[in-house]
This record gives structure tokens, sequence and C-alpha cells, in this order.
């Protein structure tokens, strides 16, 4: 059966591709005078750069993520090599107006021109397919170069510098009389939006069943305003994009979900289903047929309000003091932000969201607690919250809550990513409360996590495991968030249960960095004690990995992107913790310390894993400051001097 249906996707999709663009000539080839006009409307001829020894010709468009990325580049090489090479951009996408294109060249920084080619003549006989695609013509205007700019850039991946630069290095061979090294680099980026020649008794439409599939499975990221680099709200917005849907709906690479389903099933499951892609593969290779618009579905209404949250927050703050400038080309690094709540009691969250300030150079953001008295933040505990593209902000299932001590702080990790302009951003995060009355069972974040591994130079397949420490009772497991860096490769969940059967609970085959994604169970699965979490991880250190930032060295834990993590964090509910402000009972200082000595049996002075009864946990995790998951009477002595005294 799954032979059939892929047979099936190969035949559907094959008359589509053959019509991606025309066969690229043949390197050599002459490229004949054309007059297109620019965004300006004045009208521009290749024999207008006669003089030039050189002229490089770029396919562009205005949304194309690294059509962004690489308009600054550009611009800089035009700057660099002066008179002597001339540029000219090329814009053929249907969905790009002339006042798009002058938008983008203005916020670049471009001040070569930009043609419109309308119908995609010229792209046609030129043979380009994508956006960026660069052709780079000799004095006698043949083809000599075609294809990447450089490797800095491709899907998903962002390198610090371009160790390879195929454009820059053609054209220095050309102006020293030689021939360049490599005549053709494949192009990556976006499908060119040409102008497509509908079916016209095609049974698949956008109005009829395309409308539904984006709204269903796009629409909420791929809307103005929020995370994806275009909108797919209308026909018109849908049209130019129609090739490059299907290819990264064929690639998997959209919607962006990465697990199996052979396992538990999640409630924020993106999978496109097998008849939805045929479908979009039907439609496409149909030529996009808009069909009848009376057909349309009512468009989706998105929430005005500034949050997703059940209610307006009870509490939110900005998680920078000013906006963040982010560089407009590069890998940015890692930044973290600290806030300070103030909160003068334990606040019980029922929900929470970060929000990104600005969406286009948000990649994600994890929110961490800090508790009193930590001088550095470990990335294995304490994690709070986070925000990756697509997520929405649901309330944790009913009597759930999660704790944020009294005195705690808020740390945050963003990760931001470059989008070919200096941009800004200033992000925030918003609470739900519920009362404490209402508080049933305490949600956990915990983790199996190995930080002592070596990840040898070259290696494509290196395994690294961990696992939890047993449960010492029985718990509900809420949700699964796997976090490695760019080696990352796979991550499996497992259960080990008390009579040695292992579970799988979540298989992600293929790790994408770029989507640090919380799988969220539709149905809380109960663990019994004695359960134990595994997890299995395999990490690509070998040229292979595009997005290895070097192949040859030996890769250890560390914060940094260049660095790696194998953490499996999970979220569990345990019962509530008694209350204790009850001022009837002994001082709680006091209390502390005679549960201390109950709970330490074997009288060594640690309190250890094995003897903390499950309703126990939370607390001393809040007490246990070097998070090795055991208790010191010195842990417990600096927790009553800083938190319990201070309250006094």
């Amino acid at each position: 059966m799954l032979r059939r249906f892929c047979m099936a996707i190969v035949l559907t999709l094959s008359p589509l591709f053959s019509t991606i663009g025309q066969q690229a000539p043949a390197t050599g080839q002459r490229v004949g005078d054309f007059v297109l006009n620019d965004f300006r409307g004045n009208a521009v001829a290749l024999h207008d750069y006669q003089e030039a020894k050189v002229v490089v010709l770029a396919v562009l468009g205005t949304e194309c993520p690294l059509a962004k990325l690489y308009g600054p580049r550009l611009q800089e090489l035009d700057d660099r090599f002066g008179s002597e090479v001339a540029f000219i951009g090329i814009n053929a996408n249907t969905q790009d107006s002339i006042t798009e294109i002058a938008a983008y060249a203005r916020r670049h920084k471009i001040a070569f021109p930009i043609l419109k080619d309308l119908g995609n003549k010229i792209v046609d006989e030129l043979g380009a397919v994508r956006t960026p695609e660069i052709f780079v013509l000799d004095f006698k205007r043949r083809i000599r170069y075609q294809g990447r700019i450089d490797d800095q850039y491709s899907v998903g991946v962002i390198r610090g510098f371009a160790k390879r630069e195929f454009l820059a290095d053609a054209v220095n061979a050309l102006l020293a009389g030689r021939n360049p090294r490599k005549s053709y680099m494949e192009p990556v980026g976006c499908h060119i939006g040409r102008v497509r020649i509908p079916i016209a008794d095609s049974k698949v439409t956008y109005s009829n069943q395309v409308s539904r599939i984006l709204q269903k499975r796009c629409v909420s990221c791929h809307r103005d305003g929020e995370i994806a680099p275009f909108a797919l709200i209308d026909y018109d917005d849908v049209v130019g994009w129609s090739e490059m849907i299907a290819e990264v709906v064929a690639d998997q690479r959209m919607p962006p979900w990465h697990a199996t389903q052979d396992h538990l099933k999640f409630i924020n499951d993106r999978t496109m289903s097998g008849e939805e892609k045929k479908l979009i593969y039907s439609w496409v290779a149909n030529g996009a047929p808009e069909g009848d618009r009376s057909m349309l579905p009512p468009p989706l209404s998105f929430p005005v309000a500034d949050w997703d949250l059940p209610k307006k927050p009870d509490a939110a703050f900005n998680i920078q003091n000013t906006p963040f400038k982010v560089k407009s080309q590069g890998e940015v690094k890692y930044q973290w932000f600290t806030v300070n709540p103030g909160f003068t009691e334990d606040k019980w969250i029922r929900a929470v969201e970060i929000i990104p300030g600005n969406p286009a150079v948000v990649h994600h953001v994890l929110a961490f607690i800090q508790l009193p008295g930590e001088t550095q933040l470990r990335g294995s505990r304490g994690y709070l919250a986070g925000f990756v593209p697509g997520l929405r902000a649901d309330s944790f299932p009913a009597g759930m809550a999660k704790r944020l001590p009294v005195g705690a702080k808020l740390v945050f990790q963003i990760h931001y990513t470059a989008v070919g302009s200096e941009q800004f951003d200033q992000s925030k995060i918003g609470f739900v409360f519920m009362e404490d009355v209402d508080v049933k069972q305490e949600i956990i974040t915990t983790s199996a996590v190995n930080g002592r591994f070596v990840i040898p130079a070259g290696e494509r397949n290196h395994q690294v495991t961990a696992s939890s420490q047993k449960s010492p009772a029985a718990v509900t497991l809420i949700g699964m968030n796997p976090h490695m860096h760019l080696r990352g490769k796979s991550f499996r969940y497992d259960v080990r249960l008390p009579n040695g059967e292992i579970e799988t609970l979540l298989d992600i085959p293929a790790y994408d960095f770029n989507w640090q994604t919380q799988y969220r169970l539709t149905t809380p699965k109960r663990l019994p004690a004695g359960a134990q979490i595994l997890c299995t991880a395999h990490f690509d250190n070998s040229e292979a990995n595009l997005n290895n930032p070097d192949p040859t060295t030996d890769v250890r834990w560390g914060d940094q992107t260049w660095e790696e993590m194998m953490i499996g964090y999970f979220d569990i509910a345990v019962p509530k913790a008694p209350d204790t402000t009850d001022n009837t009972r002994p001082p709680a200082a006091a209390r502390l310390r005679q549960t201390f000595t109950q709970l330490d049996r074997n009288k060594n002075g640690v309190v250890e894993l094995e003897e903390i009864p499950v309703k126990h946990v939370a607390r001393i995790k809040a007490m246990d400051s070097n998070g090795d998951g055991e208790l010191t009477v010195s842990e417990l002595n600096a927790y009553i001097k800083r938190v319990l005294l201070q309250q006094r």
C-alpha cells in the first residue's frame, strides 16, 4: 500500500517539476539583448551596460527568505567591483508588485536596478528556476557561471560566514582573463512564481479544496504579522507560491512536524494527511486554477488582542528593557535576558504565553525559572515555557498548574535570525494565574539529560543516551520537549516500566533545530511508580550536515549553537504539596528541618531521590541549588536563610 501511494506521488509530481523553468542554457551560450522596466518605470536594456567587462544578472523575489538575506550581499559585491561589473536584478514573480519590489530595494539599500519581468520571458530564456539565482556574463555576454551566490545561507541553514564565494570567484576570474573554476552550482531558494496556465476543467481548485487545506494547516503562521515570510490568505497570495508549496510539502518541510505518528497522539500535531497532499500536488500540476469564488470558505478570524491566552493576562512583562537590535546578516549568538517579576508570594501558573515583538527575526524563546540565590542558570533545569512558530498558548489541563516560587527570576534565551535588513525586537511574556485552592496537581518540568558526551569530529551518527531517575510515585505525563543544537539528528523518548517493559512515547527521526517543538499529549499518560524516562539522541558531526559549524572538531556540552546539548525535557503532574502557611503550625524553618530529618532515612545527611515522596518533589527541587537531585543540610540551611528568613 505504501509503495503504491509513493508511486502515485511521483507520477503526480512528474509533470509539475518538468515545467518548473526551462532547461538551463549550456555554459558559453550568449544572452541576447532585452529591455525591461525597473520598479520606477524606467526602461533598462542589457546594451546599456556595454562598457562593463562583466554583467551579473540576479533573479530575485521580495519575500523569499534567502533572497532577503542575499540582497545586501549583492549590493556589497556591486560596491566592491565598481564600474567594471554591472549588477542587474530581475523579478519575475507574479505575486510581487512594483510597490513591493521598490520596498525590497529600499529595505535592503540596493542601488542597482531591479527589473520586472512580466510573463517571466527573460527568466525562461535564461533557464532560471529559483530566487535568488545568479547568471554571470562575460564581455561578449556569454553565460560563464550560473547558480548560487555563496554557501553561507541555505534552506534552514545560516552559517556565520561563507566558506566558498562562487559569484565573487567567477567575477574575479573573468576580470583576470581566466575561466571560472565553477560554471554551475545548483541554486537554493524559492521557486520563481511564474505565470501559470490552469486546466479549465480541473476537479481540484483553490476555491473548493486548497483554500481549506491552507486554512487548516498554514494560515495561522502565513498571515501578516506572524512568523512566516509571506501570507497565504487569498488566491493572489497563493498562486505565485504554488510550486514552492508543492515542493515543501513533498519534502515534508511544511507544515513543520517532525515526529512519527506511530506512538502517542499530540494535540498540536500539524501533520498533513496523505489525501491533503495529493490534492495539493494535483492542483499545482493542473496549473493552480482558482475555481469558483463562490465556493470559498469563510475567512478565518483571529484574536484582535495581543494575547492568545484564555483571558487577559494577570501579569505581563517585557523581556528586554529596550528593543534589541538584530543585525542584517550572519549568525546571531543566543541572547540572554533576565526579568525580576517582584512577586511577594508563590504564583500558580494556569497558562503562559511568550509573544515575539518582531516575529520576522525571533526564531525561538525559552523561559527558565532562576531560584533565589542561584548565580547561574543550568540548561537542564528550571524550564518554564517556550515560544516556537505556530505554538498556541493553551491552558494546562484542568486542576493543574506550574508553581513560580516567591523571589524567583525569569531568565530568557532568545535565538534570533537575520533577515537581510536591520531589525529590532522587544518581546513579552504574560501569565494567567490560578488560585491556590483550585490547584490539585503541580506540573513540574524535569528532564533526562546527558552533559558528559563527546561527539567525535566527522562522526555521522553518534549516539548519546540519558535517563531520568525512577519515579518514586505514580505521575501523569503531560508533554515532551527535546533540545539539541545544530548537530542534532534524531531524538526518541521511551519509558521503562517497573516490569522492565519499554514503550516508545515519541520518535523524531529527523530532528530540526529550527523548530523547538513542544509535543503536548492529547491525553495525559499515567506512569506508575518506578517508571523511568529513557532518551536516545543521535548527532551528525560530519560535513554531510550542512548546519555543522565545524566538522573537524570534537563537540562537547555548551550553551552556544556551535556547542551541543542533549536534554529530554518532559512535563509531569504530581499531587500538590500541602499548604504550609497555617500559623498554628510550627515555624516554617523548624518544619523544614523536621521534614528533612524524617526523609533522611539512612541518616547520612543527604535526602536522596529514592527517599523523596512525590508530594515533596517540587519543594525539594526548589532547595536543590546544584540540581543534582539530592538535598544536603547546607542546601537546606541556605534555602532557609535566603527565602524563609527574608520573609519575616
